[in-house]
This record gives C-alpha cells, sequence and structure tokens, in this order.
C-alpha cells in the first residue's frame, strides 16, 4: 500500500528532485511525499489519492530498490535559471540603500513591530547613515498597506515653500535667475516635512513608541558608524559645497575641511544630540522647540525665508492613492504633487494596448516601444502637473485607459516620432538623482514604500548650527522662472511656478502593488527625472515578462523624457541593441545608472528582497523569526 501511494504521488505531482529515499523505509518515503503536496498543493488536488487508498486487487509487482522522492525548492522562489536570486525572508523584510539602516529595521520587526514601526527607524537611521540623502530637514512621500483595515494610503510629507516666497523669489532686477540662489542658500530650502512624516506615519499606523524607533539612530550618530567607499567619494565629491558651511565642515569633514576615507569612523554628535531631545520633546522638538527656534536664527542671520509660523503651520497631508491596473496587477502609486504615480499607471496603460507576444524582454524593439511612450507622459507631465492645492491637475484623465488608447495611436511600432512633433509643452525640470527609497513588508501583510530627499546631494550643504541638520534645497524643484531655463539647461512649467505655501512637484514614485488584492510588491527609487522610468521597467518585467524580483532590478534601463530629445541608455545595454536603435533615428547616449529600486516581492508566504546594486551598499535583510516576548 505505501509503495504504490508513493508512486502516485510521485506520478501525480512535477515535483523536483530532493532526496533518494530506500523502499525498505517506506514509511519515511510516504511522509516525505505527503510533506512534498501538502506544502504546494490543496487537498482538492490529492483526490486521486483513492483509488490507491481502496484499491482493486491487482498482481503484486517487485518494487525497485531505490526511488527518487521529489520535494518542492523553496516553493518555487528559487530558479537555477535564473543568474541573481533575491534574498529570501519568511516573516518579513526590509530594504533600503544601507545595510545598516536594513538591519535596523529587520531587528524592529524582531522585535515584534510592525512595518510602519520598521520603516521609520529606517528613516531616521539614514539621516546618519546616508546623510546626503536620508535626513531630517528634507520632506518625501509615503505609501502604506494596512492588512486589518484592507485599505492603502498615501502620507505626504513633502517640504513647502515659505510664506515669504514668491513668484520671482530667485530673479534678479532684470528677470534673470540668480545663479545658485535656489541651491546653495539659506533661501534654498523649503518648510521640512520629514519629521513631521514619519511621526505622523508612527502615531497613526505604528505600534512601538517614539522614543524606541529613534534609539538606534541616535546610537549611531553618537557611537559613530565605519565610512564606506561609497561615502567617501561622495564627500570628496561634494568637498567644496561641504567646506563652504563652517557647520557642514565641522559636521561631515576631519580637520582643516578634509574628506573622512574610507575605515574612518564618523560621529555627529549634535546630530545624537538632537535626535535625543526628539525623543524626550516629540516632534514639537523640531517644530517648536530648540531646534526650530535654532532654524529660525539661522534663516534670519543670512538670507532665509523659513519663520517660526512656517514650522508651527507644517502639515502632513494623507490622501488617496493613485490607481491602476496592468496585466491583471492592482497598481497604487503615489498621487501629486508627485508626478510619478500619474505617468507610471499612463504609461503602463498605454503599453497595455500593445500585442507584446512577439516583442522580447531588453530588445530594441521594447525599448522604441517604451521610448516613445515615455515621450508622451513627460510631454503631459510638463504641461499638467503641479501642486493640486494650486492648479487642478487632471489625474482621472491622464490616468484612464480610454486616454491611454487615443495616446497609443500616435505611436508606430516602425517609426519614431520626434519629440517636436508629440506636443507643445515645458520641458520637465532637473531633479537630483539623489534622493532615496525603502520598502517594508511584514509577517501581518502591512506594507510600507517611502522615497524620502533633501534634493540634491546634501541639500543645500547648509548645516543649522547646533544641530547636526542639513537644510534640504528643494525649492530648486520649482520653476524657478517658467520658460526659461534653470542652470542645468533646461525649462520649467508654469503650473510648477513658485507660490507661498505650494509643494513643488516632485517625480517620487514609491509604489505597491496587489494581486488578487494581497500585497504583491514594494518598489521605488531615487533618480530625479529618471525615477518614474525606473519603476515602470521593472514592473514591465516582472508583472508581464515574468522576471524574478532581483533580475527584474538588474536588468539593463534606458530613460527618455521628451526634451531633450536624447535616449539615455545605461552602459550594460548590448551595443548590437544601441546600434539599431541608432538605425531607428534615435539620439542615443550613455547614461550613469539609472535610480537604485529597493523592492520586496511577497511570493507563495515568502519575502523576496531586492537592493539594487547600483547603489554601493544596499542590503535586503530577511527576517525569518520574532520574538514572542
Amino acid at each position: 500500500m505505501n509503495n504504490k501511494l508513493i508512486r502516485a504521488i510521485h506520478n501525480h505531482f512535477p515535483l523536483n528532485s530532493f532526496t533518494t529515499i530506500k523502499f525498505r523505509n517506506p514509511l519515511l518515503a510516504l511522509t516525505g511525499c505527503l510533506l512534498a503536496i501538502t506544502t504546494t498543493h490543496s487537498v482538492a488536488n490529492t483526490l486521486f489519492l483513492l483509488p490507491v487508498l481502496v484499491p482493486t486487487p491487482k498482481p503484486v509487482t517487485a518494487p525497485e530498490e531505490i526511488i527518487t522522492i521529489d520535494l518542492p525548492p523553496v516553493w518555487e522562489a528559487v530558479d537555477y535559471k535564473d543568474i541573481s536570486h533575491p534574498v529570501i525572508g519568511r516573516k518579513g523584510m526590509v530594504v533600503s540603500q544601507k545595510r545598516i539602516a536594513s538591519e535596523v529595521g529587520a531587528e524592529i520587526l524582531r522585535q515584534g513591530g510592525n512595518a510602519v514601526d520598521a520603516a521609520v527607524a529606517v528613516g531616521f537611521t539614514l539621516s546618519v547613515v546616508l546623510p546626503r540623502a536620508g535626513n531630517l530637514g528634507g520632506g518625501g512621500f509615503m505609501l502604506v498597506h494596512l492588512a486589518e483595515q484592507d485599505k492603502t494610503i498615501a502620507i505626504d510629507y513633502r517640504e513647502t515653500a515659505p510664506a515669504a516666497a514668491y513668484k520671482n523669489v530667485f530673479l534678479d532686477q532684470e528677470g534673470n535667475p540668480i545663479e545658485a540662489k535656489s541651491l546653495t542658500s539659506l533661501s534654498a530650502s523649503g518648510v521640512p516635512g520629514t519629521v513631521a512624516g514619519l511621526h505622523y506615519a508612527l502615531e497613526n499606523y505604528g505600534t512601538m513608541s517614539w522614543s524606541e524607533i529613534i534609539e538606534p539612530a541616535e546610537n549611531l550618530a553618537r557611537n559613530g558608524f565605519v565610512v564606506d567607499d561609497d561615502m567617501e567619494r561622495l564627500l570628496t565629491r561634494e568637498l567644496d559645497l561641504l567646506a563652504s558651511n563652517p557647520e557642514a565642515c565641522k559636521v561631515f569633514l576631519k580637520d582643516n575641511c578634509q574628506p573622512y576615507q574610507a575605515g574612518d569612523v564618523l560621529i555627529q554628535t549634535d546630530l545624537a544630540n538632537s535626535l535625543a531631545y526628539l525623543q524626550k520633546q516629540g516632534v514639537a522638538g523640531f517644530y517648536q522647540g530648540d531646534i526650530a527656534k535654532k532654524m529660525v536664527a539661522a534663516m534670519q542671520q543670512g538670507d532665509g525665508l523659513i519663520t517660526a509660523k512656517d514650522l508651527t503651520d507644517y502639515k502632513v497631508n494623507e490622501v488617496e492613492p493613485i490607481k491602476g491596473t496592468f496585466n491583471g496587477y492592482e497598481i497604487l502609486t503615489m498621487p501629486p504633487p508627485s508626478s510619478g504615480g500619474v505617468h507610471l499607471i499612463q504609461m503602463l496603460n498605454i503599453l497595455e494596448t500593445f500585442d507584446l507576444k512577439t516583442i522580447k524582454q531588453g530588445s530594441a524593439a521594447l525599448i522604441q516601444l517604451q521610448a516613445e511612450i515615455f515621450k508622451r507622459a513627460y510631454a503631459d507631465r510638463s504641461t499638467f502637473l503641479g501642486d493640486p492645492a494650486f492648479v487642478e491637475v487632471p489625474s482621472s484623465g491622464l490616468t484612464s485607459k480610454a486616454y491611454a488608447q487615443a495616446q497609443a495611436k500616435s505611436i508606430n511600432s516602425y517609426k519614431i516620432t520626434p519629440s517636436s512633433e508629440i506636443k507643445e509643452g515645458e520641458p520637465a525640470k532637473y531633479e537630483s538623482p539623489d534622493t532615496t527609497h525603502f520598502s517594508v513588508m511584514d509577517d501581518a501583510g502591512n506594507v510600507v514604500s517611502n522615497t524620502y530627499t533633501l534634493n540634491h546631494y546634501y541639500g543645500s550643504g547648509i548645516v543649522v548650527p547646533g544641530t547636526g541638520i542639513l537644510l534640504n534645497n528643494t525649492m530648486d524643484d520649482f520653476s524657478v522662472k517658467p520658460g526659461s531655463p534653470n542652470s542645468y539647461g533646461l525649462i520649467g512649467g508654469i503650473a510648477n511656478s513658485i507660490e507661498a505655501n505650494k509643494r513643488p512637484l516632485s517625480s517620487m514614485t514609491p509604489t505597491i502593488v496587489l494581486k488578487d488584492g494581497e500585497p504583491y510588491l514594494a518598489t521605488g527609487t531615487p533618480g530625479g527625472s529618471k525615477i518614474i522610468t525606473a519603476v515602470f521597467q521593472q514592473l514591465v518585467n516582472v508583472l508581464y515578462y515574468d522576471m524574478n524580483i532581483l533580475e527584474a532590478t538588474i536588468a539593463p534601463r534606458v530613460h527618455h523624457q521628451w526634451q531633450p530629445d536624447i535616449l539615455y541608455v545605461e552602459r550594460n545595454v548590448p551595443a548590437d541593441t544601441v546600434d539599431l536603435l541608432k538605425a531607428r533615428g534615435y539620439v542615443v547616449k550613455k547614461s550613469a545608472t539609472q535610480g537604485s529600486l529597493q523592492s520586496i516581492m511577497k511570493f507563495n508566504g515568502l519575502f523576496l528582497g531586492a537592493a539594487d546594486p547600483r547603489r554601493p551598499g544596499a542590503a535586503a535583510i530577511a527576517v525569518d523569526v520574532i520574538d514572542s516576548k
């Protein structure tokens, strides 16, 4: 009986070879078979065993001496056809641009905290260990899926223009942009939103205390951490910026404003004291307390715009995410003032109108189709997108399937459309590539996808004296002078012009994907204007081409933003493909890496983490055990 049951299981299920069990121990063999099918198949699928359990008499045949028992390989999460494999976790996953921060978040999950607790801890930790982008003096966007409530919410904690800001604040008497004023002066800073945003998320959706969550970051700032090669490179690159501000020199550079070297220990005592102060005083310590007073004093001594009232009046906005569908999956992402969500859905909608069955992943044909889609979305971005509190943004129209059908009709699979023929409008404004993103999933089904920024590397390069806190230069994300090139030679749009209390346009695109109503993927990336196209290409790789999450992340990327009319390709796009694209009429330029996706997929109960190798030091940290205390 046992041997027949084993053969029936073996013949019915296409299980992969795992171990070899001799028939002289049939009970062990049967146990292995039953374990294999119960981990991967429903009870209904085992009804074929009834004839074996109640058999009709048959002649007895001599059993084979040995049979191979096939057990499933990690629920099919690992496939040796793939070259790269994600990190696998069973109780949760944290992925960020710095391993130390990912480890802090994972430890919060192990202690019984939820995804929001872990995400807030990661946000504070990155302000210490990734100071060029992680921050307390910037802002961003967070998407949270709440398992118990079965809903996803969007938290907008983007910086705002101070009340003293006005349309021509960065122009001289002749109406020309004042060089660097919107980049490296005190007036370049919008009212920071990060501390308020992280506090809002924890207070409303977390489970642990504010003080507990800040503690790891405070310890790292006070005791120091080892500078890695990536940090040395960026400190050296931005040496002039940091050395120009005495406080930044004191915090981030050694004696005589010399950069730290890899292997040195960076201690940030002022920042540690600020974090300890926030532990005791809460969010009010930043917006009304001593930190606020120090920030306002710095503004008053220079040419800054932020006042005590600006800080007191800052508000976090909880809003509905932008929603769409692609290939049977539900896409949830950030609404304006982020442009990312609207155009991610728009581009997926357009792609879905085409038959992709004969188009291979990574081919010149797919790149051409994507580039033509990118052009149309970025033309719309420059024309329609801004802060919805100040301008009417046609989000529902831009993300409708009907609009996608209409736009798709203008795309010729065999001929490119010059950008000049697509639509008149204002080109997308430059955004720094050094934002940062992190993703968290917990065992209860909660998910966080968060992107935040100082704008450029180290923001304005100005540290508020006595706090260790870098200020953002997000005011440069507005159109300093609509219709006129900025310092990067690009032109901004009218909808994104400067107004008091307005939030500047962004490309940040934190995204959560649902499959059959359940969390399937969390992702996002830094990369400035390339954020939207990077997230788009990863989603297409996973949701249509069925690539594993790490291979979909590593795959070469391209970018086109309508103006300038240039197709940017990463260096690992094959030379033959580049030649084909040039032959089709594209002006092709090789670019630096495009983004740094930090992503998690939920697959058959497992958490698959993918840290993009495009940023050194990024890490996915798995959680396999939860402390039961």
